[in-house]
Parts: C-alpha cells; structure tokens; sequence
C-alpha cells in the first residue's frame, strides 16, 4: 500500500484547535498516514514543512475559521489538495456547518468518503510603466484601497472599456466565495458558490453611481490608481503597496480550490446558519 500523506492545519492561538489538531494526529498515525503541519505548532509525530519541502499530499484538515482556512489554501492550492475544515467557535462559509466528531473526520478520509467542492479563484497582474511589478491569486477577493490618504482615486475598466472614476475607500472584486466575506460588509449581493459570476464594488463612493456590478468571469477587470498611493490586498493575506498609474488587472485563474465535506450541505443552510436567518415555522417537506 502507497503512503498516504495528510497535512493538519490549525490556529496555533486556539487551545481548542491544538488539542484537536493533537487528537486527530494520534488517531490518523495509529491509521498509517505520514502528517505534516505548516502551523507554528508542536505535535509528536507531525512534521512542520513549508511549501517547498512539501511532499505530495492527499487531503488537508483546517481546525479553526475561514482565516485559517485561507492561510491553509495559500499552501495546498498548487497541488489542487482539497481542504476539509472544522469550524471550532463561529459558523463560517468554507467549513462544515456544524462541527463534526473528530472520529468521522478519521472515518471519512480514511476511507475516502467525502465530498468535493471546487471554487473559483481570482488572479491578478500589476503592471507599472507597462512591467509586472507583483502578480497573485485570491480565493475571497482582491482589493485595491486607501491605505494613509483619506480616500484613493480608481478608474475601473471591463473588457478595455471605461466603466467609471470613483473617489472611494476602495474597490473590491470578489469570488461568489468572497461574496459573504469583505464584500458583503460593503454592500455586496451574496452570490451562491455555483454561479460562475464576479462581483466588482466600489466601498463608500463619493459618487451617484456605486453600485455591485455583476459580471462574467471571462471579463478583465482593470483597476488604474489615480492617486498618490494605494494597497493591494489578496484575501488581507498578501498585500502589495501601489503607486499613481499602477494597473491592476483582475481576472477569473485556471486554478480552483478544492474543499472537502463530510456531507453535501447547501449553501442555503450555510446562510440561514451562519446570519442566524428566521426561518422558524417553514412548513417546507
């Protein structure tokens, strides 16, 4: 029998999260599987490893929020390793709805038994007197904003036609993953993972036109900074400082994320879970 490999991903803040990250180590080991961790964690029998030193993995398990699984996808996205996440306090959108026993984790990837979820990610260009200056990706969103300045001035382009000129906060371009995050704060529509479609929004627009834009993940979006400065951010993971006529191109990327699920939950239920929706008293069958 092959070696199965498994890379066990926590918050390292989170007593809750070590110890469970501990519980499933001894169980999966006791299972013959080889665990790697890339959290600043010490468990006996896992070994820590960045990307490079990264062997080929078969699945990931993430014990803490949707941050943490964030950071996990930064590492597992290359290999296309589906990541299975454990929620451990608040509800979030890329985990299990509710958290399951740590032994039906053991049981589903041990025998294989659960369900993928692939999820469109964005990639973005910066260019700088016409040369790449920082290139990247983002599962949630990428946005160009203030970072010193009281607002920032963008112009935004889709498919190499002008859309419009805002003195904003910012403007974020957003997965339907990313939809329930950053842009729904900012007055974003929540789009259901399984419509191929991006979100463009401008936050707090001195301007009578600001609203959502809705568009096809084949357009090119191209945000050109008009002010002194800006900041790139890509999931408020990586960020990148801009300058006046810096062009950020955005665009939907080759690659997905996978997410694994013990059960094939509806993002319907994810919602009502998650905003703690009144749904007392459906009479659905």
């Amino acid at each position: 029998m092959s070696e199965r490999n498994l890379l066990l991903v926590c918050n390292p803040s989170r007593k809750e999260a070590v110890d469970a990250a501990t519980t499933l180590a001894n169980d999966f080991k006791a299972g013959g599987f080889s665990l790697y961790t890339i959290s600043d964690v010490v468990i006996p029998g896992v070994v820590k490893c960045d990307v490079l030193s990264m062997p080929r993995l078969e699945v990931a398990v993430v014990l803490g929020g949707d941050g943490t699984m964030l950071r996990a996808a930064e590492v597992t996205r290359e290999q296309q390793i589906p990541l299975l996440g454990v929620n451990l306090g608040h509800v979030g959108f890329l985990a299990e709805v509710e958290k399951p026993p740590l032994a039906a984790i053991v049981s589903a990837i041990t025998k294989r038994e659960y369900v993928l979820d692939s999820r469109m990610v964005l990639q973005y260009t910066v260019k700088r007197d016409g040369k790449t200056v920082s290139q990247g990706w983002a599962l949630n969103e990428v946005t160009v904003e203030r970072e010193r300045s009281t607002m920032v001035e963008l112009f935004l382009e889709i498919d190499g036609r002008p859309i419009s000129r805002w003195g904003c906060d910012g403007l974020i371009c957003s997965t339907p993953t990313g939809s329930t995050a950053y842009a729904f704060s900012a007055g974003g529509p929540v789009v259901w993972p399984e419509v191929d479609a991006l979100v463009v929004l401008p936050i707090s627009a001195h301007a009578l036109f600001s609203r959502p834009l809705v568009i096809s993940p084949q357009s090119e979006i191209v945000v050109k900074v008009e002010s002194k400065e800006a900041v790139l951010s890509a999931d408020s993971l990586r960020k990148f400082d801009l300058l006046a006529g810096d062009r950020v191109a955005i665009t939907k990327d080759s690659h997905v994320v996978k997410l694994a699920h013990l059960t094939n939950t509806l993002f319907s239920d994810r919602l009502v879970a998650k905003f703690k929706l009144p749904v007392e008293g459906w009479r659905g069958e």
